[in-house]
């Protein structure tokens, strides 16, 4: 939020430091992050001075060029070449001089040098109003008031404004503070504590009067609970023109381009008070008549900035007798703003309901100066007295007159909150005891009125227009912010207390499996919950039906919690590949959602997605590219580390794979992983393989909470390692071998793994090899030849009588 020092200085006369200021609204909870210089004209006309033209006669070489000789008041007339075809002797004219610096329309910088034109030597440059950022023309030079006198300054002429403007970090809650004069206020009670006691300048509209009655718009409001009040008056007679100096200057200072003296002054106003204000052109209201009314669902209407519009039946419209003409409280209409052929307006002012506007305008995809007030709750006290202050100000700026009563439809007064405020309660919370009497200064600064006053606290009315501040506790942290935060002393001690938790704690275990993975070179993503809902359409495994849909989406690009961490996976994996970054590996933890008939479920998941290749390039690394085995690799290694192992694996039953396996424990499925099909990359522009695993965090949880942790002593005899290379048949798996080997020798096998596997030449038809290693150990005695030769022998004889192998 932008705040003029100039501005807030009408509210409250404080000759501060810009510095100074700032610190003190920083200290009150306004957080200054910034602040900028404002000038009317950029340069501040800084080196431009009145000039006496003494002579001027035509350039020898140029027929289009004058040379002129003029006085600056300070010495000896100079030269200039002037090529303006409005130059004469006599007048009075803006100069700059030499080393001014001056800035086209693009805000780019150039210096008036001293230099020849067509051999003549020009001492500075006689300005067109566009040279100097004063107006648009260019026809010739500006003539200024002969009775100026030579080298007066032209930032004195014009009335340069030169202003500071403070950037605040608003806080949600603080609507009280979305204006200048809610700024002021805020500052007042702060300076207060600083022995500064300053008033609050607020403007006057006890001259408001009714001019006449002639044009009446009756105002019916359909919905009481979105709209609570609404104020309405109507001006004749007025000439919609551009703005003066002074209020183009304060909307510019704060971003805001000037538009039109009408809607000029609802800006002002807006920003000054924080009261949002709307001007409907009086003549397109058909049957003189206003309804504030919802319209039926689908019914079309076309806003300010040209887009047509389906409205929702929740959407509050302010509508005349035919037609919608505005979005209340967000946006207008396109047909019934104010032009420059108007000449009698309507003028509203209202309080509509924060939580229907805030539906609206998300709905609608508008976030505008009206909607962000009124989303977090404006002062409904303040509705007439803003709109009396608008009006006033366009009779001042556009004339004409009132030609209405205020129609006021306040049906059910908001009452003041009431608070009992507790002296123990407030030492408790603060964590020091303030004194009574700063307590009730602070108070009385806020505009909290103090009922009455007992030993053990006070009884507090709350002003409308703090409309976050409904409890105890709200009293205390306002108490707070102005006594000041800084103020507070921290005692030296230090207490803390230890918390019991279980080892199995989910935190825990996911910092063990996230450590696992960024160790072996993984980065942690976090994607948002909310998703597209055309993800589901990329696989038969989810349902549109079980989508968890958001009443007020941000857009339709977030308009579902997500079934599944693929897609938003696959949107950062997409969006490292566009920025040259194509080897990739990716983690998540994170929740999907889920809607179905009896209830909504959440089910957390960890999800890795790994592209590209395995390592970074080297000079002495070949490039290998992530592939299927690798990633099994990775998440053997992630169960293992977890203490889950004697893993089953099976087909996966998913269509998001192109090829995949699910590896589970018993009945309890665990992982699902494999290749990502590349009908689904080609919807994020995907072109390189992606490999994809998604965890059942839940059940692997489960699993690691209630398994229990097997261990044994290192053997202090050595093992002993024994090949056999089998002729079997090419249907035999290792697995077989595997199982046959176990079940033959229980006792003393310790390991078994496949080292070869040959297939070709010299090999019977339908045959393959094996080179099976076998690892044997005694965990109580060395064993001996005799032992071993018993062992292998046994497993060969089991292997040619189950498998039909031979030995090589």
């Amino acid at each position: 939020m932008k705040i003029s020092y100039n501005w807030l200085k009408q509210f409250i006369e404080l000759d501060w430091e810009v510095e100074k200021t700032a610190e003190l609204l920083t200290n009150l909870g306004l957080e200054v992050e910034g602040v900028e210089v404002f000038e009317s004209v950029k340069g501040g006309l800084k080196g431009v001075v009145t000039g006496h033209v003494l002579e001027c006669i035509k350039h020898p070489d140029a027929d289009k060029l004058s040379l002129t000789k003029v006085d600056l008041g300070s010495g000896e007339p100079v030269q200039i070449v002037c090529g303006a075809p409005n130059v004469a002797v006599g007048q009075k004219v803006p100069v700059a001089t030499i080393g001014t610096r001056l800035y086209n329309e693009k805000g780019e910088e150039w210096e008036i040098r001293k230099g020849k034109i067509r051999g003549q030597e020009s001492y500075g440059m006689i300005c067109a109003e566009d040279e100097l950022g004063l107006g648009k023309s260019h026809d010739g030079i500006m003539i200024l008031d002969d009775s100026l006198v030579p080298g007066t300054p032209c930032a004195d002429i014009f009335q340069i404004e030169n202003d500071h403007v403070f950037e605040i970090g608003l806080t949600p809650n603080r609507a009280d503070a979305m204006s200048h004069f809610g700024v002021a206020r805020d500052l007042r009670a702060g300076l207060i504590q600083q022995e500064e006691k300053l008033e609050l300048i607020t403007p006057l509209v006890s001259n408001f009067r009714v001019d006449n009655r002639t044009l009446k718009i009756d105002v019916d409001v359909d919905n009481k609970e979105l709209c609570p009040r609404y104020c309405g008056v109507t001006i004749s007679g007025i000439k919609v023109a551009e703005s003066p100096a002074w209020l183009k200057n304060r909307l510019k200072a704060i971003g805001l381009a000037p538009k039109n003296n009408v809607v000029d002054v609802t800006n002002y106003v807006l920003h000054g008070l924080g009261q949002p204000l709307h001007a409907f052109d009086a003549s397109v209201i058909a049957g003189n008549k206003i309804e504030v009314k919802t319209v039926t669902s689908g019914t079309k209407f076309t806003t300010l900035d040209g887009v047509e519009r389906e409205l929702h039946e929740e959407d509050l419209m302010i509508c005349d007798a035919e037609k919608p003409l505005c979005i209340a409280g967000v946006f207008g209409g396109l047909n019934s703003g104010v032009t420059e052929n108007t000449r009698s307006i309507f003028l509203e002012s209202a309080y509509f309901n924060p939580v229907s506007v805030r539906k609206t305008a998300k709905r609608h995809g508008l976030n505008t100066d009206a909607s962000f007030r009124f989303e977090r709750g404006i002062d409904i006290e303040n509705v007439d007295y803003a709109l009396k202050r608008a009006a006033l100000l366009i009779q001042e700026i556009a004339g004409g007159e009132i030609t209405s009563e205020i129609v006021d439809f306040y049906p059910n007064k908001f009452e003041d909150f009431q608070v009992f405020l507790a002296f123990e309660k407030v030492n408790k919370l603060i964590g020091q005891e303030i004194p009574k009497d700063k307590i009730k200064s602070i108070l009385m600064s806020l505009d909290i009125k103090i009922n009455n006053v007992t030993e053990t606290g006070l009884g507090l009315t709350i002003p409308s227009y703090r409309v976050d501040v409904l409890r105890e506790a709200d009293v205390i942290e306002e108490i707070l912010r102005i006594y000041g935060y800084n103020n507070i002393e921290f005692t030296s001690k230090l207490n803390a207390s230890i918390s019991q938790t279980s080892i199995y704690d989910d935190y825990k275990i996911q910092n063990i499996a996230g450590n696992q993975l960024a160790s072996l070179g993984f980065f942690e993503m976090m994607a948002n919950s909310l998703t597209s809902p055309e993800y589901v359409q990329l696989t038969e495994n989810l349902k549109e039906e079980n989508n968890v849909e958001m009443l007020n989406p941000l857009s339709n690009d977030l308009a579902v919690m997500r079934q599944s961490l693929l897609f938003s996976g696959l949107e950062a994996v997409s969006y490292n590949i566009n920025r040259k970054k194509s080897n990739i590996k990716l983690f998540e933890f994170g929740k999907t959602y889920h809607n179905f008939q009896n209830e909504r479920v959440e089910n957390k998941h960890l999800t890795l997605l790994v592209s590209g290749n395995k390592n970074l390039s080297n000079w002495n690394v070949n490039d290998q590219k992530g592939d299927f085995f690798y990633m099994k690799g990775i998440i053997t290694s992630i169960l293992q580390r977890l203490g889950v192992e004697k893993l089953k694996t099976a087909p996966v039953k998913n269509d998001v794979f192109s090829e995949g396996i699910m590896l589970s424990l018993g009945k309890t499925r665990l992982v699902e992983f494999g290749t990502v099909k590349n009908k689904i990359l080609k919807h994020f522009d995907i072109k390189q393989e992606v490999l994809y695993a998604d965890f059942n965090w839940d059940n692997i949880l489960q699993i690691v909470t209630y398994n229990k942790i097997k261990y044994t002593d290192i053997p202090k005899y050595p093992e002993v390692k024994r090949d056999l290379a089998l002729l079997l048949d090419q249907n035999v798996t290792f697995e077989e071998i595997h199982n046959i080997a176990n079940q033959s020798e229980r006792k003393l096998l310790k390991d078994i793994s496949l080292f070869d596997v040959y297939e070709g030449e010299n090999l019977p038809e339908g045959k393959k090899s094996y080179a099976v290693s076998f690892v044997l150990q005694d965990d109580e005695k060395t064993l001996n030849d005799k032992q071993i030769d018993k062992i292998m022998s046994k497993l060969q004889q089991s292997f040619e009588k189950q498998l039909g192998a031979e030995l090589r």
